[in-house]
């Protein structure tokens, strides 16, 4: 799974500094320049790591740090960015719950450093899929759709799983149903399928009539779609 970083910094220079360099190193990259876009950003990509400066328009770097911590407690980790230097700064900085604090002037190659060490440490928190808001967690058996928790059930969200991880790629009733009833001793007939993704699509799609997610493939059978 590609893990997603939020890069929140008001210096346009700065941010695309720092993303050439995630990019670099193969991270999927996010850009916020104020603390409101941030807060959209979150609940769209879902991030497993935030870059956050401390000085930003609209809404302060500690105050996202708070929100993010009263949304999601262990699961996306903070690097903040400041240009304070003093320890009180930094022990204020971890103490309102960022995982590490780098000081301004940072040299790239050092960032980089400081977030594969985060990510070492907090990973195994972050094992998602996410595509445009909806957010599939297997480890804690959730579904978001953005800031909406979506309550499915086993199957339902085994399919949901098994599409966001074949994204694009058309899957047929019968590959489905060996995927939803490995050990089934009686025949499952295809509308079984056709039913549990009509109640899924009912779950997760804005139009349940007219899917952009799940998608029917006529013939064939269905696809997940990501762009």
């Amino acid at each position: 799974m590609q893990q997603t970083i939020l890069v929140v910094e008001d210096d346009q220079m700065i941010r695309h500094l720092i993303r050439l360099h995630l990019e670099k190193h193969k991270y999927d990259v996010i850009e916020a320049p104020d603390g409101e876009a941030a807060k959209e950003a979150f609940w769209e990509h879902h991030p497993c790591l935030i870059i956050l400066d401390l000085m930003l328009p609209k809404m302060s770097g500690e105050e996202f740090c708070k929100w993010v911590r009263e949304q999601e407690r262990n699961e996306v980790s903070v690097i903040m960015l400041s240009a304070k230097a003093r320890i009180d700064d930094k022990i204020a900085g971890l103490r309102m719950g960022a995982d590490d604090y780098v000081t301004k002037p940072f040299d790239p190659d050092e960032l980089m450093a400081h977030v594969e060490a985060v990510l070492r440490r907090t990973g195994q928190f972050c094992q998602k899929i996410v595509h445009e808001g909806l957010c599939i967690k297997p480890r804690k058996g959730e579904v978001l759709l953005y800031d909406n928790q979506v309550k499915l059930t086993k199957h339902e969200f085994n399919l949901l799983y098994y599409f966001m991880q074949n994204p694009n790629i058309v899957l047929n009733r019968e590959q489905l149903i060996g995927q939803l009833y490995p050990y089934a001793d009686h025949t499952v007939l295809d509308r079984t399928i056709d039913a549990h993704i009509k109640k899924l699509r009912e779950k997760i799609e804005a139009d349940s009539s007219s899917p952009e997610r799940i998608q029917t493939v006529r013939g064939m059978g269905y696809k997940f779609v990501s762009a």
